[in-house]
């Protein structure tokens, strides 16, 4: 898409791309597509897409850090699977029961 943003939403019409990566930009910031229109009006793709692509890195940047320690440690991970495995086991275990029970099976 070689045209620039818009000023105006209206302006994404016809632009799927646009207002696809414009609407990832608000829902990560908190913006409304109309102010991130305000910031970014009149660039092209090419400051838009770099801006985006840097919120998203600082988004995910916490994740990356966590599974960083988790391939670091993969006993860590596997106590912390098991933890809760067995936490959703004895959670589920009444309702797995009740079903059973209204099926007519025994356990």
């Amino acid at each position: 898409d070689p045209e620039p943003l818009p000023a105006d939403p209206a302006g994404l019409d016809g632009r799927p791309e646009a207002r696809n990566l414009v609407g990832i930009y608000g829902a990560v910031t908190g913006e409304s597509v109309e102010q991130v229109l305000a910031r970014f009006a009149g660039q092209g793709f090419g400051s838009f897409k770099p801006a985006l692509a840097d919120l998203l890195i600082s988004l995910l940047e916490p994740l990356r850090t966590r599974l960083d320690q988790f391939r670091a440690d993969p006993a860590e991970l596997d106590r912390l699977l098991a933890e809760g495995s067995a936490r959703a086991a004895e959670l589920g275990a009444p309702t797995l029961a009740a079903a059973y029970r209204a099926v007519g099976l025994s356990r």
